[in-house]
């Protein structure tokens, strides 16, 4: 479906409809630096793969996946590889109803082809008519995607937090949890309690999310599996591909694939 020309351009001041689109691409190593806005917004990935990064952790986003983002919720976003992205930005009075923190989102479809086609009408038919009744629908079908396990969860707690940005940035080379225990002023007894309280899960479990995720950046900027378990400290392709489709479901060859259109 041909997107509308002035869906291209970014909306300027109050919104003049409870759902706005935009199209947009982007080339891979694009940034857009940490904003916010106080509407909420969905990112539809078309195509590419995208890292956004918030307060509370990243999102990682593969193809014809989704991002919802609350109202001014403040984040960073990186392009991983070329990518095409459908942007649906919410009023905050509707996006009250919705959830108050970032997910990843499975597409259906159905709310693919939805967007799809809400991206047809010019903005100012969005208010009534065909096009407000195509973007209830699309609300309505938003509440009912399963979230995508697709998030790195970062501490508050400013000692914890150093020490994980510093293994995020590094995560090839892990501290033992007694190092990473005492890198934080904490008995490990306190410091495993700490990480759960502040992340969810526990220190091993975390530091072999940052793998995973470092997995999917590397993938997305082309590096092969051979490259990516080497760099990461795998014991060999096989494992880093066990370990990768335990956590996704899917060989790292098939992650990036697009689902075929139905």
């Amino acid at each position: 479906m041909p997107i509308h020309p002035d869906l291209r351009r970014f909306p300027t001041g109050p919104l003049p409809a409870q759902v706005v689109g935009l199209a947009t691409e982007e080339a891979a190593g694009a940034v857009t630096a940490w904003h916010a806005h106080d509407v909420a917004q969905l990112f539809h990935l078309v195509r590419g793969s995208i890292a956004i990064d918030t307060e509370v952790g990243t999102f990682f986003v593969p193809p014809e996946r989704a991002v919802w983002l609350p109202p001014r919720f403040a984040h960073e976003t990186r392009y991983l590889t070329d990518t095409e992205v459908r942007y649906l930005y919410v009023s905050a009075e509707v996006a009250a109803d919705m959830p108050g923190e970032p997910r990843v989102l499975q597409m259906t479809a159905l709310l693919r082809e939805l967007i799809l086609a809400f991206m047809t009408y010019p903005r100012a038919e969005t208010v009534e008519g065909p096009a407000a009744r195509l973007a209830a629908v699309i609300l309505d079908q938003m509440a009912l995607l399963p979230a995508s396990p697709l998030r790195l969860p970062m501490p508050r707690e400013l000692r914890l937090r150093a020490l994980c940005e510093k293994i995020v940035r590094c995560p090839a080379d892990l501290p033992a949890l007694a190092d990473a225990a005492a890198a934080s002023a904490l008995s490990v007894r306190s410091f495993e309690r700490r990480m759960v309280r502040e992340t969810g899960l526990t220190y091993r479990t975390w530091c072999r999310q940052v793998k995973l995720f470092r997995s999917l950046e590397l993938l997305a900027g082309g590096a092969s599996v051979s490259d990516v378990s080497h760099s990461l400290g795998y014991e060999g392709p096989s494992a880093f591909v066990a370990t990768f489709r335990k956590a996704f479901g899917v060989t790292p060859g098939r992650y990036f694939q697009e689902p075929r259109r139905t």
